[in-house]
């Protein structure tokens, strides 16, 4: 049986966009700046030397013996949940954040057979080498499709399940989204700019509402994908995609038995391709206000949290708001 409860967006206005050229940084975002101390976990993985960054920040309240792990998205790296290491450290928390492989401070492989399940190995191996025996995984939009896979691999080790806005609650290839191939995905990204970015997230993420702050990570992503590395991560992204769009873990959520948090904002329209599919089937997909309740109903222990007018990262839009919820959503799992 699901749970509910909605928490009301109020007092954010539309903010006009003042546009920045984006800095460049390294093919493993060297040159910009994560929030606390970036370390380096090196392990072997399909036949290479592979670095996963990450960081790995203790308990700053008092310690409640409790982990929890997070699990960047997409168009995201560990260093874009800064507000949210902070307070759940403040609650006693200890909080490690990597950079999966293709993404942000890790390896971008030459090739590299991408799927939710290695990823999740990757991360156990992780939490293997830093002691970590049982955790809490907190996963935002593609990071919530990870962070459903490596609960289903790992139920022992999964001590709770919290989704932000996570993609995943709808098959959308099984919906009729075109398909794109590797190279098509691949051609797409080099065309990558800080406006393009700018505009989607403005529209998408933060549902026509502007902030400065967010104006890092725009700096963040588009430094990355038109650095001197940009031909690699144009390539690991293409087959990111196609690990997004080949891999549904929507059949499975009816598998979860760890106590579920689902952390909706409502007005997220988030579908990937939807920029190209037809009228009838982009008018059917990315409907968050549905599919929060759709899904809270096939996950068996799953409690939903909704933010009333809030978009696809409810954490950056409303951190106050979102965190007093997330705290007090682990604490009643």
């Amino acid at each position: 049986m699901s749970l509910r409860r909605t928490f009301c967006a109020i007092g954010l206005l539309t903010t006009s966009v003042t546009p920045v050229f984006a800095a460049t940084y390294g093919p493993e975002l060297q040159g910009f700046k994560y929030p606390y101390p970036l370390k380096h976990f090196n392990f072997q993985s399909q036949g290479q030397s592979l670095q996963m960054g990450y960081m790995d920040v203790p308990a700053k309240g008092s310690p409640n013996g409790r982990s929890v792990v997070l699990m960047h998205g997409k168009n995201f790296c560990g260093a874009t949940w800064e507000s949210s290491i902070k307070a759940l450290s403040d609650a006693g928390y200890r909080v490690i954040a990597p950079d999966q492989i293709g993404f942000c401070t890790s390896s971008k492989p030459a090739y590299y057979q991408y799927s939710f399940q290695q990823l999740a190995s990757n991360t156990h191996q992780l939490l293997e080498k830093l002691g970590v025996q049982k955790a809490t995984l907190l996963g935002h939009s593609t990071g919530g499709m990870l962070a459903t896979r490596y609960a289903l691999m790992y139920p022992e080790q999964t001590e709770q399940l919290a989704m932000v806005n996570p993609i995943g609650l709808e098959d959308w290839k099984a919906l009729g989204v075109p398909y794109l191939t590797v190279d098509q995905w691949y051609a797409r990204e080099l065309n990558v700019s800080a406006e393009g970015i700018r505009n989607y997230q403005l529209n998408t993420y933060y549902v026509g509402r502007w902030k400065p702050e967010y104006e890092r990570w725009v700096d963040m992503y588009a430094g990355l994908a038109t650095g001197p590395g940009r031909k690699r991560v144009a390539w690991n992204s293409a087959l990111i995609y196609d690990m997004i769009l080949n891999q549904p873990v929507y059949y499975e959520f009816k598998n979860l038995q760890m106590p579920t948090l689902l952390l909706i904002g409502t007005s997220d329209t988030t579908a990937i391709n939807k920029d190209i599919a037809s009228p009838q089937v982009k008018a059917r997909i990315g409907h968050y206000d549905r599919l929060g309740k759709q899904v809270a109903k096939l996950i068996p222990r799953a409690t939903l949290v909704e933010f009333t007018g809030l978009g696809h990262a409810p954490q950056m839009e409303a951190p106050e708001k979102f965190h007093t919820a997330l705290l007090q959503g682990l604490n009643a799992l």
